[in-house]
């Protein structure tokens, strides 16, 4: 899953019949830290998001299974981030070379 914030709404009037009556929300993909990774891109809703939300992302095939089998997806929002807490990202990281394996 990607971590992202909606930032905006896109207004289309004409669209794929598979995703008509949902949203589509510009989101911004956010690293650990809450810093923005890259450029705002756009995102089918099937939660209720709102602009300002985290959320969670999917991405490629897992987007269009979000909505319904073989709708023409590439990023679908999954979840609604309720509370965020965080830790040390570089605690989870294990050294070059190392694996472990639970």
């Amino acid at each position: 899953m990607i971590l992202g914030q909606v930032v905006g709404e896109v207004i289309a009037t004409i669209k794929d019949e598979s995703v008509h009556g949902r949203k589509l929300l510009i989101t911004q993909l956010l690293n650990p830290k809450r810093e923005p990774i890259g450029r705002p891109q756009v995102a089918i809703e099937t939660v209720h998001a709102g602009i300002g939300d985290f959320v969670f992302l999917v991405r490629a095939r897992d987007a269009s299974y979000a909505i319904v089998p073989n709708a023409p997806a590439d990023l679908a929002i999954v979840g609604v981030i309720d509370h965020w807490d965080t830790i040390d990202p570089g605690s989870l990281e294990l050294p070059f070379g190392d694996s472990y394996y639970t």
